[in-house]
């Protein structure tokens, strides 16, 4: 029988083509040495404060930082190194023009769009295309180790957890991409936590809001309630005594000054992290960076149902009528509205108000609160990847164009989908759950069943437990699945190239079958979505969960570790991307941080107690009587009914009181105000802070100064074309091309080849070379 075996092809480019392509893709070189400090603002302050830093670490082989400017060919014995042709170029370096020549290659018609190793791969005709790993070596010294395994030793380690990240090594072997992920994963979160134990820390004076539970304990039967629910019996507001006590843990001034104090924090957070990533970008030197003109998704070019000319470029390309994506994006839109108004539905927890409830009030109803979490949880990570796979569907179905158009339209499908489906229930609960019960006589019903009530300890506790579930168990189950599910892939990748081996002789695999048999990196949506979601949890929701940014912070440390695991031991080595910032997901962050205010306002008792001491007494006397209203007579006129309280701010007839509407403005006048002030802090930020450094200013300054020298002469070389060795129309391209050597113009280079400006490619041996390949 035959035999399935695999073939290699190790590609790699010659110095010539490096030096070309280093142009072609305005890649920076270094003009002059500079110093290179560890950049750690905790680190500052605690060397201003003389206290040793156990956080800080020796790392070897730390990477040079540069003064840079734009790569010249014309220019190269202006730039540091160029005549050590072996080590000018860095192994990233390499990666991105021997990917970048592999996108570009026409394969087939070009009429077709069957162009590039995206397209292969996607058609099966290569199982798969990496950069090669760093071959690790024997035992050597700290000084002697290649770039993997110092972030072996001294990132990816476990025992490492405490220490600070080595950036600049993480840049230099994954890229720029994966170095802002990682830098963005350590500063966030590193807000304190609030322990809701410690309340002669956090709240005021115990005499006053001591009072409400003391009167709630010490009532007796002088408050006999309502039933729960149709089947329940009536019970006395003594009882949920212990409940009233666990209630005033997460819910006194304290927590609510804690909320907001989160608030602020994450909108001064993210100013921070303006600046970090301003810095971060241009010591990495992709300040100025910009995407090429993308060239057409592979799916997209082999779907599209006609080629037209490219207004830039002037080259044919595969092209899906505007009207017709319209239309699909609005029913994709739709679509979507449809599924989070359905999906919504599984992640509500179900009625916990039932006859079990009236056997035992308190642990029925807390049995059931905490089983409902359970299951909602359960259904919360299964709807998630039905939400992934239709979002990547139907983001398929629309034709984006280019890679950066699908992966933002995707980003915000999967963002809208896991929005509702991790917050539905937490909203619910806050929000909607007992607002809409009615009144004994006159319950709200839907769907024949009655409307839930909150448990007998309020809504706020209900979501406590709901949030330190959905977030803790997520956590922990996310957390199981990085460090389970790699290991298995990696396992059944080895055993499947085992058999494809068979027989072979025993030997020890080259360095590239080693990297075949690690698993393929699955990039960083998943990673942004958890972290994007988490933060949401610690801004939002903190009120009804102090311990948030605690079990966040936690969660960080370890997820660093297994991501680090993950791409230095586990994956392939991925082609290293730059890029400036986390892009769209910055624009998430900012609308979580400014609707935060809605919790303390709707679910919180905070309002209703200040509004009653401004109003009626300052000691809070009587608060939980006030808070209780009678049942109406026409509730007793029906069935056996005896006269009995319920928590709402309605008369004997059962219509609102005034102080209803009063405390409705409050609440409303408090979002408004709240809102307003983050906003106001926030833009007041931006006027104080500039987003870019004092600092970093004059370096750029000093930098394009040293630009500027390198590069004087540079007009002179430029007018030297020859006008007689082309017609004009040739010569005005060729200087244009030289003049702005950007990604800007590299259509016009490509107009040039197509045209018979082949001058250049047979310099650099490129023979072979056809106009109509």
């Amino acid at each position: 029988s035959e035999r399935k075996t695999i073939h290699y092809l190790k590609l790699s480019a010659p110095w010539d083509v490096l030096v070309y392509y280093a142009e072609e893709l305005c890649m920076r070189a270094p003009l002059q040495a500079q110093p290179n400090p560890d950049r750690n603002s905790s680190a500052e302050v605690l060397q201003w404060l003389c206290i040793p830093n156990a956080l800080q670490q020796h790392v070897p082989n730390k990477p040079a930082d540069y003064y840079t400017c734009a790569f010249r060919r014309s220019k190269l014995d202006k730039f540091l190194g160029s005549d050590s042709r072996d080590s000018y170029f860095s192994n990233t370096q390499r990666h991105r023009i021997v990917y970048e020549i592999l996108a570009r290659t026409i394969y087939g018609k070009r009429k077709r769009a069957e162009i590039g190793i995206n397209r292969l791969l996607n058609e099966r005709v290569y199982a798969a295309a990496f950069p090669l790993h760093e071959t690790p070596e024997s035992e050597v010294p700290d000084e002697a180790l290649n770039p993997r395994q110092v972030l072996y030793r001294f990132w990816a380690q476990w025992g490492c957890w405490y220490r600070y990240q080595p950036l600049d090594h993480i840049r230099q072997y994954f890229g720029e991409k994966i170095a802002i992920y990682f830098a963005w994963l350590g500063e966030s979160p590193p807000p304190p936590f609030c322990p809701p134990l410690p309340n002669h820390i956090l709240a005021p004076p115990v005499p006053v809001l001591a009072l409400p539970r003391q009167e709630i304990c010490e009532s007796g039967g002088q408050f006999l309630m309502c039933p729960l629910c149709d089947t329940c019996e009536t019970w006395n507001i003594s009882e949920i005594c212990p409940m009233a006590k666990v209630g005033y843990l997460f819910d006194h001034p304290g927590t609510v000054f804690f909320s907001v104090f989160m608030s602020f924090w994450a909108v001064t957070f993210l100013e921070y992290w303006k600046r970090k990533s301003a810095t971060l970008a241009h010591h990495w030197d992709c300040m100025d960076f910009q995407e090429e003109e993308e060239r057409p998704r592979p799916e997209f070019a082999a779907m599209a149902p006609r080629m037209e000319q490219n207004p830039i470029t002037g080259l044919k390309e595969p092209y899906f009528p505007k009207q017709d994506r319209l239309s699909r994006v609005l029913t994709g839109s739709m679509a979507i509205v449809i599924m989070e108004a359905g999906g919504a539905g599984p992640c509500v927890p179900p009625h916990s108000v039932t006859p079990v409830t009236c056997l035992a009030v308190l642990q029925a109803g807390n049995i059931a609160n905490i089983s409902s979490s359970l299951v909602n949880l359960a259904l919360i990570l299964l709807m998630s990847q039905v939400y992934t796979s239709l979002a990547e569907k139907l983001t398929r179905w629309e034709m984006h164009r280019t890679q950066t158009l699908h992966e933002d339209a995707f980003t915000f499908k999967v963002f809208i989908f896991q929005f509702v489906n991790f917050y539905s229930s937490p909203f619910y609960v806050a929000f909607f759950k007992g607002r809409f019960v009615g009144y004994p006589g006159q319950y709200g019903t839907l769907l024949g069943l009655r409307n839930e009530e909150c448990g007998p300890g309020g809504c706020l506790i209900e979501l406590a437990q709901q949030l330190f579930i959905i977030m803790v168990g997520k956590q922990i189950i996310s957390n199981v699945q990085e460090f389970v599910i790699p290991k298995l892939k990696a396992w059944r990748q080895k055993r499947k190239l085992a058999r494809v081996r068979g027989a072979q002789i025993s030997q020890e695999p080259p360095r590239w079958e080693e990297d075949y048999e690690l698993i393929e990196c699955e990039g960083l949506f998943e990673e942004y979505l958890e972290m994007v979601l988490q933060f949401g949890f610690i801004t939002i929701f903190v009120a009804a969960f102090p311990l948030a940014p605690l079990f966040a912070l936690l969660n960080n440390w370890v997820e660093i570790r297994l991501d680090a695991q993950k791409f230095v031991c586990e994956y392939r080595r991925p082609v290293a991307y730059r890029a400036q910032d986390i892009g769209v997901w910055f624009l998430i962050l900012e609308v979580l941080a400014q609707i935060s205010a809605f919790l303390i306002a709707f679910t919180s008792d905070f309002l209703p107690r200040l509004l009653y001491q401004y109003e009626h007494d300052s000691q809070l006397q009587g608060y939980v009587n006030f808070t209780l209203a009678y049942s109406p007579p026409r509730y007793l006129a029906t069935g056996n009914h005896t006269l009995c309280r319920y928590k709402a701010f309605r008369d004997a007839n059962g219509n609102y009181t005034l102080f209803y509407w009063k405390l409705l403005a409050v609440r409303l006048g408090f979002i408004i105000a709240f809102e307003h002030v983050v906003f106001f802090f926030l833009r007041l930020i931006d006027w104080l802070v500039p987003d870019v450094p004092g600092s970093l200013e004059l370096k750029i300054k000093r930098e394009r100064y040293l630009a500027k020298q390198a590069l004087a002469d540079n007009q002179e070389v430029l007018l030297t074309v020859s006008r007689d060795s082309a017609s004009p129309g040739q010569c005005a391209r060729s200087w244009r091309a030289r003049v702005c050597p950007c990604p800007s113009v590299k259509q016009t280079r490509a107009s040039e080849r197509l045209t018979g400006a082949h001058t250049e490619w047979e310099a650099l041996g490129w023979r072979g070379w056809r106009e109509d390949s």
